[in-house]
């Protein structure tokens, strides 16, 4: 019994902890996306742009899609795009992986994030 308490306490306390991500709006990140058109592309076996193509990319790892030359930064970043770390690196990119050659400055508000990241889960 005194390990299950134990577990249950651990477990709502590390929810608690962890960031919130609602789930977003996949429409409303459709939108979110043009600003990221010029750079990316996001249908599968689409081409690499400035960009790598974005494809399947949440839950994938930093640099690992083929054909495309990353920096330095972000072939020795080793993260997984996963909600609370694209959140992370969606509102300032050169804050997450100081040196990644991505020059986009950002998205500030919370809800474009969860939208956009709502968005790329639907290309999977």
């Amino acid at each position: 019994m005194t390990k299950l308490a134990t577990l249950g306490i651990s477990l709502a306390i590390s929810l608690a902890a962890a960031p919130a991500f609602a789930d977003g709006d996949a429409a409303k990140g459709e939108k979110v996306f043009k600003k990221c058109k010029a750079c990316h592309t996001i249908e599968q076996d689409g081409k690499n742009k400035i960009g790598p193509n974005l494809f399947g990319i949440v839950g994938k790892k930093s640099a690992s899609i083929e054909d495309y030359k990353y920096s330095t930064a972000m072939q020795e970043a080793n993260l997984t795009w996963d909600d609370a770390t694209l959140s992370e690196y969606l509102k300032k990119p050169k804050a997450l992986v100081k040196g990644t050659k991505m020059s986009f400055a950002g998205l500030k508000k919370e809800s474009d994030r969860e939208n956009l990241i709502a968005y790329l889960k639907t290309f999977q």
